[in-house]
């Protein structure tokens, strides 16, 4: 299945996945049928995967999400998608949300008025991220803003470009995450 791992390369017809769509190496190819847990696991490592977080702190996630109130898949969901990384990655800053990451860890981005420099840090409805004024020069960070408007940021999130800031004005609903993941394979998982 795609990742979107590879920021824009994934989007155009150079992507692995298109070309061939199956592992590499000598077995490949081979044909075997997961079921149950292995659909499960499988769930959960793709979300790790994609998000970029290691197991420990999915699985701090996931309490987290299963002791609050409402349904605990959308929750994680949630939580996963308040993380500065991937807001950065979704207002268009970077092309993929390991570029965001780095962004974040070597200072580019202020929260608030304050140099945040831990990625998996949440960011609350009302804050504000803006890129460094040294930063805005950066070709890297223009060409990924020009790509981003064409793509489009999501609803939960409001971008002014001309700026370089961006706003979070809600918590994402359900409907508003676009990935294709199957939240509750991962709670199923977790509840054994």
């Amino acid at each position: 299945m795609k990742l979107f791992l590879k920021g824009d390369r994934c989007f155009k017809e150079k992507c692995a996945f298109e070309r061939r769509g199956y592992p590499p190496g000598q077995h490949g190819r081979r044909r075997s049928k997961i079921q149950g847990y292995g659909i499960q696991l499988r769930e959960k490592q793709k979300v790790k995967r994609m998000y970029g977080v290691l197991e420990k702190q999915f699985r701090n996630y996931f309490a987290k999400a299963a002791r609050g109130k409402g349904i605990t898949g959308t929750a994680l969901l949630q939580m996963l998608e308040q993380r500065l990384d991937n807001v950065v990655y979704r207002l268009g800053f970077a092309s993929s949300r390991a570029m965001a990451r780095q962004l974040v860890a070597h200072g580019h981005i202020v929260v608030n008025g304050r140099k945040l420099t831990v990625p998996s840090a949440l960011v609350r409805p009302g804050s504000v991220v803006i890129l460094r004024e040294k930063s805005r020069k950066n070709e890297q960070v223009k060409i990924c803003l020009d790509t981003a408007k064409g793509r489009g940021v999501p609803a939960w999130l409001e971008l002014d470009a001309d700026q370089f800031q961006g706003t979070v004005k809600q918590l994402p609903s359900r409907e508003e995450i676009t990935m294709p993941i199957q939240e509750q394979l991962i709670v199923e998982l977790y509840s054994k």
